[in-house]
């Protein structure tokens, strides 16, 4: 079975336009990750799965029809609880947003679409954002999946968990402190 920890972001993205590998095999590995690990790390809130083979299956038609593809072409991610995603729960890690299905997607979600990622689900956070060690979600505490133990620190510990456990490649938060950007993105490699 392929590890997401074998290779770097690029080799994948090479394997995928080389169909060395599809975007469904890959989207399956990351899937297995979630249902190996997340029970201890609780990275996820929300998963996407019918929704992420769906979009692997079509990712797989356009490479086989020579289709134009994206930078993140079939590349699995995950996006923090506090970004809108239509149709796809978006809770901010609040019992008071439980139900709360957006009706349309966040910018980040709609470029990340474009260029081609897989979203995989929904991330845990802070409540609201607010907090520092990720503890203080309505739905429990991000694990380190390096050391049960201890958390992940900052209001995006899903986010970090999910790429350190190798359950997605890569994540899209949102953070409030002034020195974040609008969107940011967790890599757990780097491109060369």
């Amino acid at each position: 079975m392929l590890s997401l920890f074998q290779y770097r972001l690029p080799e994948l993205h090479n394997m995928l336009h080389s169909k060395e590998l599809s975007v469904s095999e890959l989207t399956e590995q990351s899937l297995a990750a979630i249902a190996e690990r997340d029970g201890k790390v609780h990275a996820f809130l929300t998963l996407n799965e019918e929704g992420a083979r769906q979009s692997a299956r079509a990712l797989d038609d356009k490479l086989a029809s020579g289709a134009a593809r994206g930078l993140l072409f079939g590349l699995p991610a995950g996006i923090k609880d506090n970004i809108v995603t239509k149709g796809l729960r978006t809770t901010c890690a609040s019992k008071f947003l439980d139900n709360f299905q957006p009706i349309y997607d966040a910018t980040v979600v709609s470029k990340l679409h474009q260029a081609d990622a897989v979203t995989i689900g929904k991330l845990n956070m802070d409540e609201f954002a607010m907090g520092g060690s990720n503890e203080n979600s309505a739905y429990g505490a991000v694990r380190n999946p390096w050391n049960l133990e201890h958390v992940p620190g900052g209001s995006r510990g899903g986010s970090a968990a999910a790429v350190a456990a190798g359950e997605v490649l890569f994540c899209a938060w949102f953070g409030y402190r002034r020195f974040d950007p609008p969107a940011c993105f967790v890599l757990r490699s780097g491109w060369s």
